[in-house]
This record gives C-alpha cells, structure tokens and sequence, in this order.
C-alpha cells in the first residue's frame, strides 16, 4: 500500500512515521473485520476528497477501482462529498476521477 516514491522517501527519511504505517495503520487498523477492503477504501476515498488531497485521492482510487469499486460508485462519491464537503471538494474528486479515468482508457 505504498503511496509512491515521494511517500517512500518520507517513510525512510522518519523511520518512525513508517513503522506507524506498517505495524499499525496496515497490520492493524486496515485488517480489522468491521469492513472489507473494499469498503474501507471507499471511505479512505470520501475522506481525502473531502480534504482536498487529490494526489492520494488519485492513488486510492486507482486501489479502489483494483479492489472492486466500480466507476459509477465512485461518481456517487463525487456527488456526495460535493453536498457534504462542499462544491469545490466535489469538483476537485472529480477531476481526481476524471484524470484517473482517462490514464487508465490511455486518453
């Protein structure tokens, strides 16, 4: 579940900060049974796009479209984060959505 090379080297530069991630965030929390991986994506997803962190919403997308969310679940996302989050949250998942669609349709 690595966020990439820019994470990676955060992780290794504060050894501290990925022990965190590793033992707990990953050996823990993210194996707890209450949700499916699924699931716990798609609120790891509602989360960042309601704070406005598009490169990890981008990252958590593409791992959720790999872990069965569907394009249209994640259009409903948008929807509901814009109503609850506020507009330019909603917009700015959108454009997450949109340009992790089009990488992945080769546009």
């Amino acid at each position: 579940m690595k966020s990439g090379t820019d994470s990676t080297r955060v992780y290794d530069a504060i050894p501290q900060l990925g022990r965190l991630r590793e033992q707990v965030l990953i050996g823990d929390v993210w194996q707890q049974p209450e949700l499916s991986l699924r699931d716990r994506v798609l609120v790891t997803c509602s989360v960042l796009a309601s704070t406005g962190k598009v490169e990890e919403l981008k990252i958590w997308m593409a791992r959720g479209l790999d872990s069965g969310v569907t394009e249209d679940e994640f259009r409903g996302l948008v929807v509901q984060v814009a109503f609850y989050a506020g507009w330019p949250s909603g917009l700015a998942a959108g454009r997450a959505l949109v340009a992790l669609l089009d990488e992945r349709q080769g546009t």
